[in-house]
């Protein structure tokens, strides 16, 4: 109850504080630079080039806050020792350099970077297609989209249950060792195969992110002009030759987008692997490696030096992908 009454006061509190931060602030704008008297152009001018910043800056100092000053922290922290009191140099990216966990988290995020997308895109396309060609297809995209409105460890504890193995001698509740069992083959522990254990976790994101991939690219499919199909349609073009060779190529600069948000979230994949394996048989990752040495190591050097990695590499698919987004709307 407790929860429910301070979740509800910092809403109040939140959307209030808003309003009358931006009431305050027009009022002291207008009286600083009213819009009446012999300067009134001048005033009017001025006013409209503070204006924007006014409604900017608490974003402008939020980011601030919780995204510039992070970053110097890290750094920081990445020159120091576990406590962080010790000034310890490059020592940190040396044991990186050294850590068969570091290189093994190096390895399965570049896995995850080749599958992920590239399944998801690619089913997402499908089904964008697919569903924008049948009648109940506003139903079958609502249920394809369902598993995004579902957390990270939501998805993950369900498709924990599909994996799941209890021993020879009981009686089987996961959905795979039960199809399998029913066909006569015999039970697996999936999530401790080595190397395929990661596909198995890969299949929760896939699963998550079709649905995004798909409401995506069925927007921009509908926002081809008709008159290219008709055209190919005359000419004698199949529809596999329609969607191959006259849609795809138009919607390529979307897809590009699709495919490199959903590379951003892989790069910061933590949830599903801490969920479903902590890090265990070889399915280690970098942000999971980050927690484990921050928050069970007690090593914020470490952990910090794993987080720059990450934030290093998310930064320039980042950057290319808000650059694409921005050609996209022009």
């Amino acid at each position: 109850m407790d929860q429910l009454m301070m979740a509800g006061g910092t809403i109040v509190v939140g959307v209030f504080g808003c309003v009358a931060y931006f009431f305050a602030a027009n009022l002291i704008l207008d009286a600083i630079y009213p819009a009446k008297g012999p300067r009134a152009g001048a005033n009017i001018s001025r006013a409209s080039a503070i204006r924007p910043w006014l409604f900017l800056l608490p974003a402008i100092l939020l980011l601030g806050i919780y995204l510039v000053y992070p970053v110097f922290v890290s750094i920081w922290l990445s020159l120091r020792d576990a406590s962080g009191e010790e000034f310890v140099g490059l020592a940190n990216y040396e044991w990186l350099v050294n850590d068969t966990k570091f290189r093994e988290s190096i390895r399965n995020n570049f896995l995850w970077l080749l599958v992920v997308p590239a399944a998801s895109t690619f089913f997402g396309l499908v089904a964008a297609a697919l569903t924008d060609r049948i009648r109940w297809g506003n139903l079958a995209k609502a249920l394809i989209f369902m598993p995004m409105a579902i957390s990270f460890v939501g998805a993950s504890v369900i498709w924990k249950f599909i994996y799941d193995y209890r021993g020879e001698g009981r009686e089987e509740i996961g959905l795979l060792n039960a199809v399998i069992e029913g066909l006569g083959g015999t039970e697996q522990t999936w999530l401790a195969i080595p190397f395929w254990n990661n596909f198995f976790l890969m299949a929760v994101l896939i699963w998550i992110q079709t649905g995004f991939a798909m409401v995506i690219l069925s927007a921009a499919l509908r926002g081809i002009p008709e008159e290219t199909v008709e055209a190919a349609v005359l000419d004698g073009a199949s529809p596999l030759q329609i969607f191959l060779r006259i849609k795809v190529p138009q919607i390529w600069g979307t897809i590009a987008v699709v495919w490199t948000t959903i590379t951003i979230l892989v790069l910061k994949v933590f949830d599903i692997v801490l969920a479903m394996t902590n890090g265990q048989w070889g399915t280690q990752v970098l942000a999971n490696l980050m927690f484990d040495w921050m928050f069970r190591g007690n090593d914020a050097g470490r952990a910090s030096a794993v987080a720059l990695v990450i934030m290093v590499l998310v930064t320039p698919i980042m950057i290319w992908n808000i650059a694409n987004a921005r050609k996209e709307t022009r």
